[in-house]
């Protein structure tokens, strides 16, 4: 007798689960450096404005950091709860999104949103030596983009579909998207989000700071972009009527 079909339980695409691989790693050897050491590497994955305001030869990477570090500035994180935080996040949406585009397309989408998202700082942040770390860039781009086609599942009636058929679920149309109450509604949210944790409200403020502008930049370049690294969906099957 055949064995029923089971599904996995969790169904995390090879990619996600690579990358997040990886921050835990460069977390895991930083624990074996010394302070000097750690503050070295930290600062030389680190995005920092000051790179390109003609300071690179006196910040720790030097020049080859203001080209690696707009990708490297991912891989690093604060602490133990900066990591765990991303990496649950990166997991939620970036899952969707690996599960939806393949993994090419996924680690292109993550480069390009914590580009931005870091590119969006520097414009904030020209010539500051204040170091940016973490994949928060990209985790807020997977956020924008998975706004794209979260409620058009939701509109089908099954959310089920983003994890087992992600290319029957179509994409919202950025301009249906710019107009939908529910993505507007989200946006705002997160956005409030974002001022109460940067600018503070008492009580509710984080003690430490956020590169907000990074979340800005990645959420904005996932939501107005993701539709370029969205591929078309499958074509029907064509069959011939046969006419007898």
């Amino acid at each position: 007798m055949q064995s029923p079909h089971r599904e996995p339980i969790f169904n995390v695409p090879g990619s996600v689960v690579a990358l997040i691989g990886i921050f835990v790693a460069v977390h895991a050897v930083r624990q074996f450096l010394s302070y000097s050491q750690d503050e070295w590497l930290t600062i030389a994955m680190a995005f920092v404005p000051a790179r390109y305001a003609g300071f690179s030869d006196q910040i720790p990477g030097g020049e080859i950091a203001a080209w690696t570090s707009w990708i490297t500035h991912m891989l690093v994180h604060g602490d133990a709860i900066h990591l765990l935080f991303n990496s649950a996040w990166f997991l939620a949406f970036g899952g969707a999104i690996a599960l939806r585009v393949g993994t090419v397309r996924f680690l292109a989408f993550t480069a390009f949103t914590g580009i931005l998202g870091a590119m969006t700082f520097l414009g904030f942040h020209w010539g500051e030596g204040v170091p940016v770390v973490g994949a928060s860039g990209a985790v807020s781009g997977m956020m924008g983009a998975v706004m794209r086609f979260l409620f058009s599942a939701m509109d089908m009636g099954s959310i089920a579909a983003l994890r087992e058929h992600p290319r029957s679920v179509p994409l919202m149309r950025l301009t249906t998207a710019l107009t939908d109450k529910r993505v507007l509604a989200v946006t705002a949210i997160y956005l409030l989000m974002n001022v109460i944790t940067a600018f503070g409200i008492p009580g509710l403020a984080a003690e430490g700071g956020i590169a907000w502008e990074a979340h800005l930049g990645g959420y904005l370049a996932g939501l107005l972009c993701f539709g370029f690294f969205d591929p078309a969906p499958p074509k029907a099957r064509f069959e011939p009527r046969i006419v007898h």
